[in-house]
């Protein structure tokens, strides 16, 4: 794998970070991190270390939200698929 440096901006701030990942998707990820801080932090105020790390926090809640709720559509469609082949069975079972 193929590690090199990339400068990320984030909240104001530049990180120089080493990672094998690519650099695009870095770059499109610290912006979603940066945007979140910018929602964080009072307009026209630099955003502090615990700005960072509040937005790291509140997307870390948002992704558990959307996981939960994943879940639960894939849970209710298992379900649905479920009854729905029942009912296939049943239908197959009385035409016999």
């Amino acid at each position: 794998m193929d590690t090199r440096p990339v400068q990320l901006k984030i909240g104001g701030q530049s990180y120089k970070v080493v990672s094998s990942a690519d650099e695009a998707e870095l770059l499109r990820l610290a912006e979603t991190v940066s945007a979140k801080v910018a929602e964080l932090t009072p307009s026209g105020k630099a955003a502090p270390s615990q700005g960072v790390l509040l937005a790291a926090i509140a997307l870390a809640h948002e992704l558990e939200q959307e996981r939960a709720a994943r879940l639960a559509v894939e849970r209710k469609a298992r379900d649905m698929l479920r009854r729905v082949l029942v009912r296939i069975d049943d239908a197959l079972d009385t035409t016999d």
